[in-house]
This record gives structure tokens, C-alpha cells and sequence, in this order.
């Protein structure tokens, strides 16, 4: 199948079936933002937004379900991260049942955000303030906006009537931030699965057929004795060697430059805390962040980095004595995915996007981690990411471009039409 062969009439029935619920896709996505759905393993406080997305669907006539993840507790699937509290938190699932002679489609999102940060925000994180055609907030742009374009996909469909061959699905899961992936686990081990799938994370309007695998260590050091704390003897801080590891980080950077980002997210001896006291301190840690390829064998590039870092250390007095903690923040890590340009689906939705924009889309590589490759790669599905613009996700004063919420709306409505009749 080729983007010849879609049926241009399909962008303007798109246009046509979401103009009754333009005036309430920006209300919906400022009210996910007002709910604090924050992710700090093990816990999440994602059902304050699934409950609005009920509420919204409810209105509009459709039955969606919330439903419990007890039941990864007794699960054995190697990416369900054993780390996790699910009590209290639920995934949102919504289906369109098609008439079984049409392709399904699946519209999947995370509810869960990051914490709102020590660094000052101009307006409150939950605010859900409007401004020179933005939505500001925690999560306008990770992934809210995105979800409610597809909320409003999906009502559009039920609102008009409209008769699809294959199922339209959507769900709204918990803690994909911080690398769980379990929400989405859950869905598809409940059998919540499609001949298609698409998250609408912030892509900036570009299609992303690809994305990054990724893992997060702590390489944490101890030393010190508290107890020589004004004895008179020499006190030893773990903090003034880190330079050198951050010079064995660095080197990695540079290996790794031709393929995917190291990065270091965070370093931490005593903290800048009037609570801490004055004191050297027992214990730094280094927080780093490695990525990967889609097609890179992500346990040998790990195994590599750990032996490395064990001849490195081996060559160094002070991290001989004391060695270095590896600590991962998640494990197993998270792997990219990868769908062909020439994939039915892949040319499914460009072409509608290239309709409701009106140029020819972007399609392009993802630049991190996300769930698709639990739906591509553990599940099967064909997966794509498309979502709305903005900028300053994970960071103080986050928005979301509003008209792009409706541009992403319009697409995913316009691919369902074109993927499940």
C-alpha cells in the first residue's frame, strides 16, 4: 500500500466530524493538566486524571473502563519492573467495536508525569494557564495534549455515527515515566491489542517510525567513617574523586557519539540543604544515562560499559579501596523499535498528516525511549509516535502549542477513518 492509494475525502471528513468537539479538546487537556497524576516510584497518583478522561467520555456516551493492575503482582513477563506499588492506580481503557472486517487500531498514552522539580515555576505546575496560544503546565506537553487529541478522536467517531470495519481502541495508562512500562503491560496482557498502534507523545507533528532503548545507573561510591568526625584522624570524601569518573563517563560519551547520547542526569555528595549538616561527605553517586539504537544488542553494549568501568577502577588508588556501585533505576533496560517507511501503517498515517497539514509529513526517528517497543517488539503491533508540539517537557513552565493539539486530533481521526474502514 502506497500514500496514493488513501482516499483524499477522509482529511476533510476528519475536519468535518471534529469541528463539533474543537471547543472542548483544549478545556479537556487543561483539565488533565490541573490533576496531579505525579509518577515517584514505587508509587503513582495517576486515577485523579483517568477519572477526568471518564468523565469526558461518559458525556459523550461512551463506556470507559477503569480497571486495577493488581494482577502484575502475581505476573512473570520479564518487563514487569518488580519495584512498583500498583495499589490505587488504574489504567483508562475505551474500544469502538467495528463491524470485524476492518483493521484495528489502537490509540495508546501515559497518564503519569514526572514530580513538578525544586526549580521555580512562573505559574503553578497544575495551574493549566493559557497563554499566546499555549498550554502551560506538568504534562501539557508529556503526554496530556497528546491524549486528550485522541480522546477527541475517538468521540468524534461515536458523536457522528460513524460505522468502522475494525475496532477503535484507546488507552490511557500509568507509569511509563521512569522507565516502568507497566500500564501499558497490563493492557496488553489483558488482551488490549491491535493491528495497529500509535502513542501520542510530543513529536513536534513528525511522525517518529523509531525510537531509542534506554537505561538509567546510579554508580554510587561509599567511603569515610563517620565516627572519625573531630577524632583527629584524616577524613576521606568520596566527592573529590569524581572528577576522574566523570573523565571515564566522558570517555564513554565519546564512544558512543556516533550512536546514541550518555548523558549524566544527576551528582550528588551532601546536599545544598540547610538540614544537612556541615560535613565531608560518606557517600557521591552519578547518575547516568545511556541510549541506544533500535538494532543495538543493548546487553552486550551494558556488559562492555560494566567491564570497562572494573578495569578503569582497577587502575585508579582511590576506587581500588573503595569500589563503585552499580545500581540501575530500572532493569531490564528499555529497548528502541523500529517500522519500516514502507509499512502500510507508516504511510497510513503520514498520508494524514500530510492531509490536515497540507504538506507532506515528516517522518523521522524518535530521540527517546518510550513504550512502543512493548507493543512493536514484545506484542507484535506496528507502532508509531505522533503527537503535538511545545517545548520544556521534565522542566519548569512546560506547554503545549494548542493549535497542535487539534492538528494531532485531526490526524489520528483522519488515520482511523482511512486504517478501520
Amino acid at each position: 500500500m502506497n500514500s496514493k492509494s488513501f482516499d483524499t475525502a477522509t482529511y476533510a471528513d476528519a475536519k468535518r466530524l471534529l469541528e463539533p468537539l474543537q471547543h472542548e479538546v483544549v478545556p479537556l487537556a487543561a483539565a488533565l493538566v490541573q490533576a496531579n497524576t505525579v509518577n515517584v516510584p514505587p508509587y503513582g497518583t495517576e486515577t485523579a486524571g483517568q477519572s477526568v478522561l471518564r468523565d469526558f467520555f461518559s458525556a459523550h456516551g461512551i463506556d470507559a473502563e477503569l480497571y486495577s493492575l493488581d494482577f502484575l503482582g502475581s505476573c512473570s513477563h520479564p518487563y514487569k519492573r518488580p519495584d512498583r506499588d500498583y495499589a490505587g492506580r488504574q489504567n483508562l481503557s475505551v474500544r469502538l467495536t467495528g463491524s470485524g472486517r476492518g483493521k484495528s487500531l489502537l490509540l495508546n498514552g501515559h497518564m503519569d508525569t514526572v514530580p513538578p522539580g525544586r526549580s521555580a515555576w512562573t505559574h503553578p505546575p497544575w495551574s493549566g494557564y493559557t497563554q499566546g496560544g499555549r498550554l502551560y503546565g506538568l504534562g501539557a506537553l508529556d503526554m496530556k495534549g497528546g491524549i486528550a487529541a485522541q480522546a477527541a478522536a475517538v468521540a468524534a467517531v461515536r458523536k457522528a455515527g460513524v460505522s468502522l470495519a475494525g475496532d477503535l481502541l484507546m488507552q490511557s495508562v500509568v507509569d511509563e515515566e521512569w522507565g516502568g512500562g507497566g500500564g501499558t503491560l497490563a493492557a496488553l496482557l489483558r488482551g488490549e491489542t491491535a493491528d495497529a498502534a500509535v502513542i501520542s507523545e510530543a513529536t513536534q507533528l513528525q511522525v517518529w517510525r523509531a525510537t531509542r532503548g534506554g537505561f538509567v545507573v546510579d554508580l554510587e561510591v561509599h567511603a569515610g567513617d563517620p565516627a572519625k568526625y573531630f577524632s583527629g584522624e584524616p577524613l576521606v570524601s568520596p566527592a573529590l574523586p569524581l572528577s576522574r569518573l566523570l573523565q571515564w563517563i566522558e570517555s564513554w560519551v565519546n564512544e558512543r557519539a556516533d550512536h546514541a547520547p550518555v548523558q549524566v542526569l544527576a551528582i550528588e555528595s551532601n546536599r545544598l540543604d540547610r538540614e544537612v549538616p556541615l560535613s565531608v561527605p560518606l557517600m557521591s553517586t552519578v547518575r547516568v544515562y545511556f541510549q541506544f539504537l533500535p538494532d543495538e544488542n543493548v546487553d552486550e553494549i551494558l556488559s562492555t560499559v560494566q567491564e570497562s568501568l572494573g578495569e578503569w577502577q582497577r587502575t585508579d588508588p582511590f576506587y581500588r579501596t573503595y569500589p563503585i556501585r552499580w545500581k540501575p533505576l530500572y532493569n531490564p533496560p528499555l529497548l528502541g523499535h523500529e517500522l519500516p517507511e514502507s509499512h502500510e501503517w507508516t504511510q497510513c498515517l503520514a498520508s494524514a498528516v500530510s492531509g490536515v497539514s497540507g504538506r507532506p509529513a515528516t517522518v523521522a526517528a524518535g530521540l527517546y525511549p518510550s513504550d512502543a517497543f512493548l507493543l512493536h517488539r514484545e506484542f507484535g503491533i506496528p507502532t508509531l509516535l505522533f503527537g503535538p508540539s511545545g517545548a520544556g517537557a521534565h522542566n519548569p513552565d512546560e506547554f503545549v502549542e494548542i493549535d497542535s493539539i487539534l492538528k494531532t486530533a485531526e490526524s489520528l481521526l483522519s488515520a482511523a477513518l482511512m486504517w478501520c474502514l
